[in-house]
């Protein structure tokens, strides 16, 4: 892919040539947002940083501590510079080499850097003005092209593998602290880098809840079981949500209340598509919910862009503004938690794609039956 990362890099450099977030041209850009790093170079190494130089050659900053960034490949014109221990930060290093090359303007990251290491650039290049680069590169990252897209299926397939896997497997009287570990441990035994998110097992009074952390609370008879993972593949992340009852037929409460978050989400993945408004496809599920008196419940957000990152751009919310393009995967993941009962998650990660296409691809296939294991 470093073709790719070349172009990639190109268009940076040509829409700061034009204009930067606060206004007017940048000659030079720094970028330290580490998944924007491994976006422009398909390098990932800690701490490094990317300088987009005045004269067409870009360099790649690694501290001491962060080992080889790996060699380039032959299509790429990337400069490696790994510090040595009296050198410091890489941002530093990096805004002291772009000040030698003689731009007037270097555009940075201003919502990753601290202010203590803004104020270091700054100390290092006093010539140079410090524009703010804004949040281009995770605009640029929002429409994957097929190579991105391609990592994301096969971080769904592993998923998948994983979760399968433990359905199969006797839960009753293990804890979710036990089965989340379970689950890490075999997407990493399938291929996987590693997790997307920590993973979340939730039973009983838990289930439902965004964001469990698991305890040391026993899966029980009767219970929701309600679990959300994903894998990470080649740096790209995606995630699957899914509720289960435990051991017995589902009382008709929990037939109900999983009837309704089905309904919900199967209405706000059919609402994908280009050219869609993003709060329209958090009112597809949110209407459904509220109309059951459960909307407050749904929370801030109906879904939300993945890939370098679990939780970018797009967000799919009441107040969110924009229209979906093709090629952009996201999440699809209501939710309805009763206090002191449990309750229901349902996340699948799909692309966005045109009806001439098929409408949106959904990567996460597990089965949304309400299984009883």
């Amino acid at each position: 892919m470093s073709e790719v990362h070349v172009a990639r890099r190109s268009r940076l450099r040509e829409r700061c040539a034009a204009s930067t977030a606060h206004g007017g041209p940048a000659e030079a850009v720094l970028v330290s947002r580490p998944a924007n790093v491994r976006y422009l170079t398909g390098r990932a190494p800690r701490d490094g940083v990317l300088l987009l130089g005045p004269d067409g050659e870009d360099t790649l900053f690694t501290p001491p501590e962060a080992g080889p960034p790996g060699g380039s490949h032959p299509a790429d014109d990337l400069r490696d510079m790994a510090l040595t221990e009296g050198d410091g930060d890489a941002a530093v290093a990096a805004a002291g080499l772009a000040a030698r090359r003689g731009p007037h303007t270097l555009a940075v990251e201003e919502h990753h850097l601290t202010v203590a290491r803004h104020r270091a650039v700054a100390s290092v290049a006093p010539a140079l003005h410090l524009a703010d680069l804004g949040c281009a590169v995770e605009q640029q990252r929002v429409i994957k092209d097929e190579e991105e897209i391609s990592a994301l299926r096969i971080a769904a397939e592993i998923t998948d593998q994983a979760l399968g896997e433990l359905l199969e497997s006797i839960l009753v009287g293990r804890t979710e602290r036990h089965l989340a570990l379970e689950l890490e441990r075999r997407l990493i035994d399938h291929g996987a880098e590693g997790s997307a998110f920590p993973t979340s097992v939730a039973t009983g009074r838990n289930s439902g809840l965004s964001g469990h952390r698991p305890t040391d609370r026993r899966v029980e008879e009767g219970d929701f079981l309600t679990v959300r993972l994903g894998a990470s593949y080649r740096g790209y992340r995606c995630q699957i949500g899914r509720t289960f009852v435990i051991g017995t037929a589902p009382d008709d409460w929990q037939i109900e209340l999983y009837d309704l978050v089905f309904a919900a989400q199967r209405a706000a993945r059919e609402s994908l598509g280009p050219g869609t408004e993003y709060r329209d496809v958090d009112r597809a599920a949110r209407q459904l919910l509220d109309a059951a008196g459960h909307g407050a419940a749904l929370g801030q957000a109906t879904g939300h862009g993945v890939g370098l990152e679990i939780g970018e751009d797009p967000r799919l919310s009441p107040a969110a503004m924009g229209k979906l393009d093709a090629c952009v995967p996201v999440t699809v993941e209501p939710g309805v938690h009763l206090p002191g009962r449990g309750g229901v998650r349902i996340d699948d990660t799909l692309v966005v794609r045109p009806q001439a296409d098929g409408g949106p691809e959904l990567l996460t296939i597990t089965t949304k039956e309400l299984l009883a294991l």
